[in-house]
């Protein structure tokens, strides 16, 4: 039952505010650890983590004193100058990821944005690409972002509709999907790539696991191959993993379960600890260098405060041992959810602490949600018939036990 309290809340929303998100009828005021409270003080695990932006957690005390005393010192000064913390967060980031240079940027599209920049400019400045040529191979299926561009490139209809006409330069090729049927890894969407290289190609832009599309996630063996088809063709590789990185799948970046190294990474979300936007694109010095002043920058990107608090919340990945209890949590809630014996249950998927949960077409997704919050659970779905199961990665096995009692109560109820 919702309150009048929160009813007043959602009613001046639907008023005042667009209408481009479907969200569940609660609304939330505080938030700590793994927990999140709505206006009436009811108290919920939060099984979401803002699509991975909360992975240390809400108000991270370290993180929140950090913040503070930073932004009584210098927010924002904008990249026109030199600041304190914003050499040692870059430093420590390419240290940690193993990246030449660092482009900070504040979201996720923007940095994908930048992303594609940079795959253009090496394709024209290196690789010899005729102008206004160059084109980037991504896969069906895939989201990364909401800018005009990117929607171009997107599979999904609604999220194109009314906002054309689109960028040229995108080419959508066959992604590895585990549902497939082929008897080799991911051999359909391997050759799909493959006949799409061209000599304009410059890039292919992927995400190591699909999201939004559902935790899509590949056969093993599938990076690698694309890794390898790259090199042979000299085409960048770039991965996407603002929701999958930075510890998500029990790895410190998802591509790092196939062991190679992308030409190019597209970091967000949990880079900002769960307080600001932060972003970036990692690559090599080869391919930032055709960057130069005026070609490409952002007024907040970097910024003194973002600096300092991405810096801490990389710190506390390794100080918290969070990796570690992404992975071990992670494979401690997949087989829980994997044991639960229902027909309408497909298919249960993921990496770490990022797991879906898929029903067959009869099962609504956003009904099971709804029947979740109510048991105290906030998760959210994708695509109608799949549920995504991402806490924050400092979550504890009692408290997955807690939450594994109330999701099958739920699931029973669908039988």
């Amino acid at each position: 039952m919702v309150s009048n309290l929160q009813n007043n809340l959602i009613n001046k929303e639907a008023l005042y505010g667009a209408k481009n998100y479907s969200p569940l009828p609660i609304v939330l005021q505080k938030g700590e650890g793994v927990y999140l409270w709505d206006v009436d003080g009811n108290k919920y695990l939060d099984m979401m983590s803002a699509y991975s932006a909360v992975s240390h957690g809400h108000s991270h005390p370290e993180l929140v004193k950090v913040l503070v005393n930073q932004a009584e010192k210098l927010a924002i000064s904008s990249r026109a100058f030199y600041t304190e913390p914003f050499g040692e967060y870059i430093e420590k980031l390419s240290k940690l990821s193993g990246f030449e240079s660092i482009l900070p940027m504040n979201t996720g599209a923007e940095a994908v944005e930048t992303a594609i920049k940079a795959a253009r400019r090496w394709g024209y400045f290196t690789k010899g690409i005729e102008e206004n040529s160059a084109e980037i191979i991504v896969a069906d299926g895939n989201f990364h972002g909401r800018t005009t561009t990117i929607v171009g490139f997107s599979s999904e209809a609604d999220y194109k509709k009314g906002f054309g006409p689109f960028a040229d330069g995108f080419v959508q090729a066959d992604y590895c999907n585990t549902n497939c049927d082929c008897s080799k890894i991911c051999e359909k969407s391997i050759q799909s790539i493959k006949n799409s290289i061209n000599k304009n190609t410059c890039a292919v832009l992927v995400e190591p696991i699909q999201g939004e599309g559902g935790i899509i996630t590949p056969q093993d063996g599938w990076l690698r191959q694309l890794r390898d088809l790259c090199d042979d063709n000299n085409v960048l590789l770039i991965l996407d993993e603002i929701q999958s990185g930075l510890g998500r799948t029990g790895k410190m970046f998802a591509y790092e379960h196939e062991g190679i190294k992308p030409d190019g990474l597209i970091l967000g979300k949990a880079l900002g600890g769960g307080l600001l936007p932060v972003s970036a694109f990692l690559s090599s010095k080869e391919v930032m260098s055709h960057f130069n002043p005026g070609s490409h920058g952002s007024t907040f990107g970097g910024n003194p405060l973002a600096a300092k608090v991405a810096s801490k919340a990389l710190d506390l990945l390794i100080d918290e041992n969070l990796i570690e209890n992404s992975k071990v949590m992670g494979n401690y809630l997949k087989t829980k959810l994997q044991e639960i014996n229902l027909d309408f249950i497909r298919e249960v998927r993921g990496k770490g602490l990022w797991l879906g949960v898929e029903f067959d077409q009869k099962i609504s997704a956003k009904k099971v949600c709804l029947s979740l919050m109510s048991e105290g659970i906030l998760a959210k779905e994708t695509h109608e018939t799949v549920i995504r199961f991402a806490p924050p990665l400092t979550i504890t096995k009692a408290e997955i036990d807690w939450a594994m009692e109330k999701i099958i109560k739920v699931l029973r109820g669908y039988q």
